[in-house]
């Protein structure tokens, strides 16, 4: 060990025997290798696992911002163009919301969010920032019922902008969401593509408001009067923000519509009867 330490005789032995025992060594730190590769592994997997789910719990409220803005987006676009719609307006405007449709399948109504604590009185009319939608026929404290243009039972004063031909439209009686144009005759120039505006009679909608267009005309020459429907321009089935208007207010309810209708039925008769001078002019039994 004294001539080891001191001139190195046995460097090569200790060499060789280092050598021969690394195996040894090797194979007894298997457990503990193998012991740390396992732990990474399953450390690693947990690890990959808990932040695959932070990951995907971002993703969702990431997607749910999305499109929560694109709602903010298309909601701002809308308020827009009801402002805009609210510029040609003349009286004061309420902006409001649906908030409900009525059930019953025989009628077509809408509940909006505001009621009598805000002014709202039956008869009001009722847009959004396309064309006319309705007029309130049932008030409550906080919210209205509003009669739609498209139901059977509501009828509206309209004319052709081009021409100025007068018509009433009524709600289809099937479930589309159309109107029937009654008492036309087929002398009366009318076209597939015309703009139906409010004509202003009865006074309860703000006159030369959009109402609905044309889609089809049909004459039968043995019928009197021609078969015309027309499509509303308001977004009944999808709009939710709507406004109220107050320039009307004091004039007839919904009830009047009945009246306009008989006025309008007896006109049309004596044009087709031959009366000329009172069928061109339709207002005459109106004021009647």
């Amino acid at each position: 060990m004294f001539a080891d330490n001191r001139f190195g005789y046995l460097e090569k032995a200790r060499f060789g025997l280092g050598y021969i025992t690394t195996p040894i060594y090797w194979v007894a730190d298997i457990p503990t290798r193998a012991s740390f590769w396992i732990d990474d592994v399953f450390v690693s997997r947990t690890d990959l696992l808990e932040e695959n789910e932070v990951l995907r719990e971002q993703l969702l409220i990431s997607q749910r911002e999305l499109q929560l803005l694109e709602s903010l987006a298309s909601e701002n676009n809308r308020l827009l163009k009801l402002r805009e719609a609210t510029e040609g307006i003349r009286g004061e405007v309420l902006p409001a919301e649906i908030i409900n449709i009525s059930t019953d399948p025989l009628s077509k109504r809408v509940l909006v969010n505001k009621g009598a604590q805000e002014g709202v009185f039956v008869g009001q009319a009722l847009l959004d920032a396309n064309g006319l939608m309705g007029q309130v026929v049932e008030v409550h404290p906080f919210t209205s019922w509003v009669l739609l243009i498209t139901d059977s039972h509501h009828v509206t004063p309209v004319e052709v902008n081009r021409n100025g031909e007068r018509a009433l439209a009524r709600g289809s009686r099937s479930t589309a969401i159309e109107l029937d144009l009654e008492f036309v005759t087929q002398t009366q120039d009318m076209l597939a593509g015309d703009l139906l505006v409010s004509s202003g009679m009865g006074q309860v909608y703000p006159k030369n408001y959009p109402v609905a267009r044309i889609i089809s005309v049909y004459t039968d020459p043995g019928q009197d009067f021609a078969t015309i429907k027309a499509r509303p321009l308001a977004q009944i089935a999808s709009t939710r923000h709507v406004m109220l208007i107050f320039e009307n207010q004091g004039f007839p309810s919904p009830g009047d519509d009945e009246v306009i209708a008989k006025g309008l039925e007896a006109a049309a008769a004596q044009q087709a009867s031959g009366d000329v001078d009172q069928a061109q002019n339709p207002a005459e039994p109106l004021d009647q």
